[in-house]
C-alpha cells in the first residue's frame, strides 16, 4: 500500500484531527479581530500583536477543545498571557528607543469610530496613558473596562486571584482618570480642529495655528532614528507653532495634508511627492488641540495602507 493510501483503520484517526483542525480555526477566524484588538491596545504596536496572534493560533491547535466550555474566553486568555510576556520585552526594546516612542497608528474601518466605546479605547491618547500602566496593570483595565470581562475571568488570564485583579482594576482605573483625556470629544469637534490646523499650516499662518493650539499643547514625534523627528516633547503653542513653520519652510519636496480615520478618530496624513511621510493624530480638549503626535518611523506606517477591523 502505498504512503498516499489509508486504511480504514486510519480513516476515523485523521478525520478526527480533520474535524478538530477545522472547529479549531473557525472559532479562531471568527474572534480574530476581537483577539488582535485585544493584543494591540495592550501592546500600542500592531506588528507585535500579529505576533501574539500567530502565538496563540500555535496554542490554541493543541488545545482539546472539547474540554473549553467558552472558546471566546480561552482564546482571550490565551491571547493576554502571549500579549503580557511580548508586553515585558517590548519594554526593553522602548528604553533604547531613539527620541519619543508612540502607538503603531491603524487606518481603522468606518465602524470602529461608530463604536464611541472602541474609539476611546484606542486612541492615540488614551494608548498613551496606557503606557504609564505597569503590564499586569493594563491588561486588567483592557480587559474590564474595554472588553467587560468577569474578575474571575481575568484572573485565570493573568495568573492572579479575583480579589487581587479587583485591587489592581480599581488603582488602574484611577490612575486612567487622572490622566485621559478631559471629556468626551466628538468626531465633528476633532474634525473642525484639524481643519482649521490644516489650513494654518498649507497657508503658513502662525497666528492661525497659535489660534488652534492650547497654550499648554504638547508636541511629540516619532521617528525611530529612521527619519527626523523631535526627540523630547516640545510644550507650548508658541514653540509649536514656530516649530511647524520653521519646518515646513525648509521642505523642498511637494507636501500634501490629506483626512484620514486613524485609531477611530479624524487624522491627518501627510505626504511628501505622492509618498507617504507622516500621520498626524491629535488630543483635542474643549476645542483645541492639547497633543499632537507626528508618527514619521516608516516602520510603524505599514498599517496605514490598508483597514484595520477592530472588534470589542
Amino acid at each position: 500500500m502505498g504512503p498516499w493510501r489509508t486504511s480504514r483503520r486510519e480513516q476515523p484517526v485523521e478525520n478526527t484531527r480533520t474535524e478538530h483542525t477545522d472547529a479549531a480555526t473557525e472559532a479562531f477566524v471568527a474572534h480574530r479581530n476581537l483577539l488582535f484588538t485585544v493584543a494591540y491596545e495592550m501592546l500600542g504596536s500592531a506588528a507585535d500583536a500579529e505576533d501574539v496572534l500567530q502565538e496563540t493560533w500555535l496554542r490554541w491547535a493543541g488545545v482539546e477543545l472539547e474540554t473549553v466550555r467558552n472558546r471566546r474566553a480561552y482564546l482571550v486568555r490565551i491571547t493576554t498571557r502571549q500579549a503580557l510576556g511580548r508586553l515585558r520585552t517590548l519594554g526593553r526594546r522602548k528604553e533604547s528607543y531613539v527620541g519619543s516612542w508612540l502607538p503603531e497608528p491603524l487606518l481603522t474601518a468606518p465602524d470602529v469610530a461608530e463604536d464611541v466605546e472602541l474609539a476611546d479605547s484606542v486612541s492615540m491618547a488614551m494608548l498613551l496613558v496606557l503606557e504609564t500602566l505597569a503590564p499586569t496593570e493594563r491588561a486588567v483595565f483592557v480587559l474590564r473596562e474595554v472588553f467587560g470581562l468577569e474578575y474571575d475571568e481575568i484572573a485565570e488570564a493573568v495568573g492572579k486571584s479575583p480579589a487581587a485583579v479587583r485591587q489592581i482594576a480599581h488603582r488602574a482605573r484611577a490612575h486612567v482618570a487622572a490622566r485621559r483625556p478631559r471629556g468626551p470629544v466628538s468626531p465633528t469637534e476633532t474634525r473642525n480642529a484639524l481643519d482649521a490646523f490644516r489650513r494654518a499650516v498649507e497657508t503658513g499662518d502662525l497666528q492661525g495655528l497659535l489660534d488652534v493650539l492650547a497654550p499648554d499643547v504638547v508636541l511629540l514625534g516619532d521617528g525611530g532614528g529612521v527619519k527626523q523627528a523631535v526627540l523630547r516633547p516640545v510644550v507650548g503653542a508658541d514653540k509649536v507653532a514656530r516649530l511647524l513653520r520653521g519646518g515646513l519652510s525648509r521642505l523642498t519636496a511637494e507636501m500634501t495634508l490629506g483626512p484620514a480615520e486613524v485609531n477611530g478618530r479624524p487624522a491627518l496624513v501627510v505626504r511628501l511627492d505622492g509618498a507617504l511621510d507622516t500621520v498626524l493624530v491629535v488630543r483635542v480638549d474643549d476645542g483645541l488641540i492639547t497633543g499632537l503626535y507626528a508618527v514619521r518611523n516608516p516602520r510603524k506606517l505599514s498599517y496605514m495602507r490598508r483597514e484595520t477591523s477592530l472588534r470589542r
